[in-house]
């Protein structure tokens, strides 16, 4: 089985995102899930959905936060995709 893979849809010089990367640092541990992290600056389709939402932590599609991060909404979240 593979593991699960997030990707933070993120952008250079961004607080926030550099606030979420090292939020999710501890939870890619505990649940063994891997972050991809995408600039949204390098993808017209992303900028075009995404610009103004950065940070938006995604999986499968499916938007899980923007902005900021709920650690417990997330760590439930994963534990539910386990």
């Amino acid at each position: 089985m593979n593991p699960a893979r997030l990707i933070l849809v993120s952008r250079v010089c961004c607080h926030l995102c550099d606030d979420m990367e090292r939020a999710l640092r501890p939870l890619s541990a505990e649940f063994g899930v891997a972050v991809d992290i995408v600039d949204v600056d390098a993808d017209d389709e992303l900028k075009a959905r995404y610009d103004e939402l950065v940070p938006v932590l995604l999986h499968e599609g499916r938007e899980l936060c923007h902005y900021l991060i709920d650690l417990a909404e997330v760590r439930a979240y994963l534990s539910e995709i386990r």
